[in-house]
């Protein structure tokens, strides 16, 4: 379908020499959910500001929905809406007129329905005139996401939009989202919570020391990176793992077997592990395989494993 969001050798270097990113090129299609992943300080917030106009670039260009985000800041930020992480809101104020004043900020007229209808879906029509301070945290979460919406942007960032949130309104949450998404909405999501991203993105970024170390589809990700294991249960503990045997660890208990190979190989080399246990004379009970998470991919990454 295109790219909505064209990052192009965007860096970023402050006052104080602390680079925040190194040289990001990053293509964003229209209609996805990307997930951007990465530890604290790794430069996600960094990124999703420039590419909302709150930071400028050292070098490099971004591009929104066909508009230059530093050349063409008003139009191409009529096409962006930002959650932000912090709750900042107006405490004083209704939840129908901070959204609605909003909507005025972009320059859009007055359009109640539509306001109704963000309201709405994110279950605030109930408390339209509630005062934004006598809200859970959970609810101002929502109202920042219809701030986020009142202008009808073509594209969401959603930096950490389920932080502090209970299980319950982080599903109800994941749903909207793919709500949005079905509407035309891209959607930009930074996130702690692995599940998040293995649930609902389409392709995942990897950011770790400001550099971009994969991007990657998620499926093409998990099989890329991903390993299976096999934990064999023996019939009798042994001392040390057998000799002979590779890519074999033994429990503490020393009842545990167990071998990691890769889930794009051919030959797995389970069968000769199986030939070789029964040579050695060692009983098993129990086979189990497990492959590989996307937090357990994750955190090879981040930590410097092989992208």
């Amino acid at each position: 379908m295109g790219a909505i969001v064209s990052i192009r050798g965007v860096s970023k270097t402050y006052a104080s020499k602390v680079t925040a990113l190194k040289t990001v090129d990053l293509e964003i299609e229209r209609g996805e959910i990307f997930a951007l992943l990465g530890p604290n300080g790794a430069g996600k917030t960094t990124l999703i500001n420039i590419v909302c106009g709150i930071v400028t670039t050292s070098t490099g260009t971004v591009i929104a929905d066909g508009h230059d985000i530093a050349k063409d800041f008003r139009a191409a930020r009529s096409k962006i809406g930002l959650v932000p992480q912090e709750l900042s809101t107006d405490a004083f104020e209704s939840v129908w007129a901070t959204v609605s004043f909003s909507r005025g900020l972009f320059g859009k007229r007055r359009d109640d329905a539509y306001i109704e209808k963000v309201l709405r879906d994110l279950s605030l029509w109930d408390k339209r005139n509630a005062k934004i301070m006598t809200l859970s945290g959970g609810m101002k979460r929502r109202v920042l996401i219809a701030k986020a919406l009142s202008h009808e942007p073509t594209i969401l960032f959603l930096d950490e939009p389920t932080a502090g949130v209970d299980v319950e309104l982080r599903h109800d949450m994941w749903n909207m989202v793919r709500d949005l998404r079905a509407s035309g909405v891209t959607i930009i999501l930074t996130t702690h919570y692995i599940e998040e991203a293995e649930l609902m993105a389409d392709r995942i970024g990897v950011i770790r020391k400001g550099e971009l170390v994969v991007v990657e589809d998620k499926q093409t990700l998990m099989r890329r990176l991903g390993k299976r294991q096999l934990a064999i249960t023996l019939q009798h503990p042994v001392d040390k793992v057998p000799a002979g045997l590779d890519h074999v660890e033994l429990s503490k208990d020393g009842t545990v077997l167990t071998y990691t190979f890769d889930v794009q190989s051919t030959d797995t080399g389970i069968a000769p592990l199986l030939k070789k246990l029964g040579e050695l004379g060692i009983d098993f009970k129990d086979l189990h395989s497990k492959e590989s998470s996307l937090e357990d991919i994750f955190v090879n990454l981040v930590h410097g494993g092989a992208a």
